[in-house]
């Protein structure tokens, strides 16, 4: 393939990046989920994730199952850290032509806790996979959260869940 072939090739390919809307209720739901880590409230984030759930995160390989995720994940890093919020200007939406799946690719912010009580920045990445429902409204069906290289993966904060 000669090099204008090359470029008018790769041209054509083009992420599919979600249309304006989409892209504006994918980043609602991001915050309104990020208010519920924010307050550690399960209850009010449980809504926001299909039961059945498969994730990777800090503390986990593979989880299957909302409860699972909630007792290994959210139970080792929401009550330790505070102030988490999603960058949503630095956040992508892709979306299916249909807009019926989206990926939200998001850096994430938060603070952690040495065992001293210092806090210390703990930025991360996440891949979040939401399907959209009959009624309109997303529901995670994947997430992966990780937290940027060199930051310590321990945080010592001790907050009171919300609501389980």
């Amino acid at each position: 393939m000669d090099q204008v072939a090359k470029g008018t090739a790769t041209a054509a390919l083009k992420l599919p990046e979600a249309d304006a809307d989409t892209a504006v209720s994918v980043k609602d739901w991001l915050e309104r989920f990020a208010a519920c880590v924010r307050a550690v409230d399960y209850a009010a984030a449980r809504p926001f994730w299909h039961p059945d759930i498969v994730i990777f995160g800090t503390y986990q390989e593979l989880v299957r199952g909302l409860p699972a995720w909630e007792a290994t994940q959210w139970d080792n890093v929401w009550p330790r850290t505070e102030g988490f919020a999603f960058l949503l200007e630095e956040t992508v939406v892709l979306a299916s032509p249909n807009a019926a799946m989206a990926v939200a690719i998001a850096p994430w912010t938060s603070v952690g806790f040495l065992p001293d009580a210092t806090r210390f920045d703990r930025p991360g990445r996440s891949t979040l996979v939401l399907q959209r429902q009959a009624d309109g409204r997303w529901l995670g069906v994947h997430s992966h959260m990780s937290l940027a290289r060199g930051v310590p993966q321990e945080s010592h904060g001790a907050r009171a869940v919300k609501a389980k």
